[in-house]
């Protein structure tokens, strides 16, 4: 016979979970080098512009060394653009 009650014990394993990094990297108004991750996201939040593109995860990283700008795309969605350094 079972000296102790077996309710809930499943629901306190798997808490101690790592934060994942998410966030913006380089700030506007930054200097970032061509290959440079800008940003790491889960799923749309912010849309590739100008010089920038999306990675399969979601990270937004510059193709060309230059300055970085935020812009709004809409009311939620803001837009990242690289301005190429000269």
């Amino acid at each position: 016979m079972a000296h102790k009650k077996a309710g809930g014990s499943k629901a306190r394993q798997g808490g101690n979970v790592s934060g994942k990094r998410l966030g913006v990297k380089v700030f506007g108004g930054s200097v970032v080098k061509a290959g440079g991750i800008i940003l790491r996201q889960r799923g749309r939040t912010f849309a590739p512009g100008k010089n920038t593109a999306m990675a399969k995860d979601f990270s937004i990283f510059s193709k060309v060394g230059g300055i970085v700008k935020f812009a709004w795309l809409t009311k939620k969605k803001k837009k990242i653009d690289v301005e190429e350094a000269k």
